[in-house]
């Protein structure tokens, strides 16, 4: 994209005709949040079983005695080696919102396919604190439409983000995010989900690309995106974390 090199004062006019979009932008999201807190919810009458560092825990246990649950969906399949990149990025945002989130009675967990040992083994690697438990096993996944077998993939468009994907746009696992909630009574409920590009919000960083100069610079969505480890450019220890 060319640009044009001007006065303070046109730039002004035109930063000012953009403030006004973003505005109605925001005013579009407030609505859009209120329309999210308003869906109806769903009762979870499957019991559900994760592995955790802990043991086994149920769908409600997870809550870890709080009233609200954030599932991340993470793309890390029982015979992969490593987590899926895209969501390796997305986990890295994780951490830092733990103490507020919990503060505000919501617990966030990760949940994928791949056996415990294996999440685990990746999660030192990658330095995170956060909850990450294993659905292996499970019809969790499947059940929110975030894991695909190999005969429903075989078989033709498969179901994800709300609408029948063709099998050669999917894959045996998708990214998504789901919300429920539980009463005084311990049921549990459905609240919310989002797939594909609908955590984008999510992801502070794409939201301060937006603003660099060149923007996400991307070829196709998060084509940049590496693991935090395997960039070129490592970030240098500080001299008092230094070995």
């Amino acid at each position: 994209m060319e640009h044009h090199v001007v006065p303070r004062s046109e730039w002004l006019d035109a930063r000012r005709a953009l403030l006004s979009r973003e505005k109605e932008f925001t005013r579009l999201r407030d609505e859009i949040n209120a329309e999210r807190l308003a869906l109806p919810w769903v009762k979870v009458d499957k019991d559900y079983v994760f592995d955790t560092p802990a043991g086994k825990k149920t769908l409600a246990e997870l809550f870890d005695d709080r009233s609200q649950l954030v599932i991340y969906h993470f793309m890390f399949g029982p015979d992969w080696e490593a987590g899926c990149p895209g969501c390796s990025f997305m986990a890295d945002h994780f951490d830092g919102t733990l103490a507020h989130l919990n503060n505000h009675d919501v617990t966030l967990v990760t949940v994928s396919r791949a056996p415990l040992a294996k999440i685990e083994a990746y999660k030192q690697r990658m330095g995170w604190s956060f909850p990450w438990v294993s659905s292996f096993g499970s019809d969790f996944n499947f059940d929110y439409h975030v894991s695909f077998s190999r005969e429903e993939l075989a078989n033709g468009p498969v179901l994800y983000n709300f609408t029948q994907t063709p099998a050669e746009q999917a894959h045996d696992e998708l990214p998504g995010t789901s919300a429920f909630i539980r009463n005084e009574a311990g049921e549990v409920f459905h609240t919310y989900s989002s797939y594909a590009r609908g955590g984008e919000e999510m992801l502070g960083t794409l939201m301060i690309l937006d603003r660099a100069p060149k923007g996400r610079n991307e070829s196709s969505t998060l084509s940049f995106i590496k693991r935090h480890d395997e960039y070129e450019d490592q970030p240098k220890a500080h001299a008092c974390c230094a070995a």
